[in-house]
């Protein structure tokens, strides 16, 4: 009798409604976003409020924000190896304990320390990344092929969520709780990651992949909540399994650089707006902390605003020149702050108005490409492919502050007139990273929307363009090597595929006992 693969199975589960079981894992993974970017960012509005009573400098102070970058490169790198290696669950949960321990400790660190608060800040990116790049793996594959791209878009509204959460918490709660009492609001995720260990169902599509198909058998059953006996039990094992290697990732290069560039140069000017924002916004202006942390609700408001419209977009324009539009779309918003720095539109500031446009576009452009850079590896390197997004990511963390404080020079003192000279120069350079990006989507993206993870890039190379010019024996061993990675991604296979109703009716039929 021939043996079975893990299609049926995938088929079954790819075909269930969005019951409660979902929505409470949804839930779950969306509060576990909104927790831990808020630990990562509520920092630049803890450092307006210490960089004047330490006296920090700008290195000291860019030393704090991107030491939390640094963290972030290692815990996406490592956490997104060990995902696919041992589990999306067990590592987030891992991430999640991390990242509030670290802010806990946050709020006790003796004034004038700056260093430890560096170390702790650096601890909080290994738990950020090492949490969020597992859950962004997990909810691609829990979500049906025919919600996943405007599911897996909303989902990281919530990303911004976190940002909206920080600024509406320090500008309510720094002057009654002090800097020290925000800092270890941190400790909330402890709550959210132990919910997620009782609730939230390990990736089923993962679990295939490794070819424990008897517990995969186990979630689809109990994710439906029909009979175990009436789900079909996989036989055949994968041929390649999910491993950590991280070279893998480096066997598509356009695929690899794309990753880097849309990751990176978002990155790079959401966090210099985010984490260096409040505080120019306070000496550049001349406004007090709690003022300038409330302009940065409407900021942050802008960037869920954006990541709210890219998930309506998306499933109606697809994910490939979504990303270009917004690309630059930032572009223009980033340099008119910075050449409008000082003006006033209707008794407003035109700064403040034009880094609300540059994160509506900064973060609705995460909304389409975070999603996207799952699909087009696959589930065998999902949260590989994550992680190395969220790497580049933690690049962007340093770099974005890091480029502030360069312009400024690092070994002055954070002042409103070293700030002012600073504003300009510093914003056409993130503005050029956004450049970057949509430049990267014309050139190297394809599009993913209603395609099998991992498909577009075999789309790609049957396309017109520099593949067509490979010689014939390269072409031949790239759709060789497309095959294995098909067989190996079975967990994958059918997500981008049309719903068949006759043929799942026709499994059920074969599996009634």
């Amino acid at each position: 009798m021939p043996g079975q693969t893990s299609d049926d199975l995938l088929a079954l589960f790819d075909a269930a409604p969005l019951n409660r079981r979902y929505w409470v894992a949804f839930i779950l993974l969306s509060a576990l976003f909104v927790l831990e970017f808020f630990d990562f960012l509520v920092v630049g509005y803890l450092l307006a409020v210490l960089a004047p009573q330490w006296h920090l400098t700008y290195g000291q102070s860019a030393v704090i924000l991107y030491s939390g970058g640094v963290g972030a490169i290692l815990g996406a790198l490592i956490f997104g190896g060990l995902s696919d290696l041992v589990g999306r669950k067990i590592t987030m949960i891992t991430g999640t304990f991390i990242c509030a321990a670290a802010s806990g400790l946050m709020g006790v660190v003796p004034s004038g320390a700056w260093e430890v608060f560096a170390i702790l800040r650096f601890f909080i990116g290994i738990g950020l990344t090492a949490g969020v790049t597992p859950s962004l793996a997990i909810q691609v594959e829990l979500t049906p092929t025919r919600y996943r791209t405007f599911l897996t878009s909303f989902y990281l509204v919530f990303a911004s969520a976190g940002g909206f959460l920080a600024s509406a918490a320090s500008a309510a709660l720094i002057e009654p709780i002090g800097w020290r009492g925000v800092a270890m609001l941190g400790m909330a995720p402890v709550v959210v990651g132990l919910l997620i260990w009782r609730w939230c169902p390990e990736s089923i599509r993962w679990l295939a992949a490794k070819g424990r198909f008897a517990e995969a058998r186990a979630e689809v059953a109990r994710q439906l909540d029909v009979p175990l006996d009436s789900v079909p039990l996989p036989t055949i094992p994968p041929s390649t399994q999910p491993r950590g290697k991280l070279s893998e990732l480096y066997r598509r290069p356009a695929l690899f650089w794309e990753t880097c560039i849309i990751w990176g140069g978002s990155s790079v000017a959401g966090y210099g707006v985010y984490l260096w924002g409040p505080t120019i916004v306070a000496l550049v202006l001349g406004v007090p902390v709690k003022v300038a942390a409330g302009y940065f609700v409407f900021v942050t408001l802008g960037g869920v605003t954006g990541k709210v419209i890219v998930t309506l977009l998306a499933p109606l324009t697809g994910r490939r020149w979504l990303g270009a539009v917004w690309g630059f779309g930032g572009v223009a918003a980033l340099a008119a702050a910075g050449y409008y720095s000082n003006a006033m539109f209707g008794g407003l500031p035109a700064m403040v108005m034009l880094l609300c446009a540059s994160t509506f576009f900064i973060e609705g452009g995460f909304a389409n490409f975070a999603p996207y850079t799952v699909e087009r590896y696959g589930v065998r390197l999902g949260a590989r492919a994550s992680g190395l997004g969220q790497a580049a990511n933690g690049v962007g963390k340093i770099l974005g502050p890091l480029s502030l404080a360069l312009i400024a020079g690092t070994g002055n003192i954070v002042k409103p007139e070293t700030t002012a000279d600073a504003v300009l120069p510093a914003y056409l350079f993130l503005a050029f990273c956004m450049l970057l990006v949509g430049l990267s989507f014309v050139f190297l993206g394809v599009e993913t929307h209603g395609k099998a993870m991992g498909s577009a890039t075999r789309s790609r190379r049957r396309s017109r363009g520099p593949w067509r010019s490979a010689p014939r024996h390269a072409e031949s061993r790239l759709r060789r090597d497309d095959r294995l990675a098909a067989n190996a991604d079975a967990a994958g296979v059918r997500m981008g595929q049309p719903f068949d109703s006759s043929a799942l009716a026709s499994v059920q039929e074969g599996i009634k006992p």
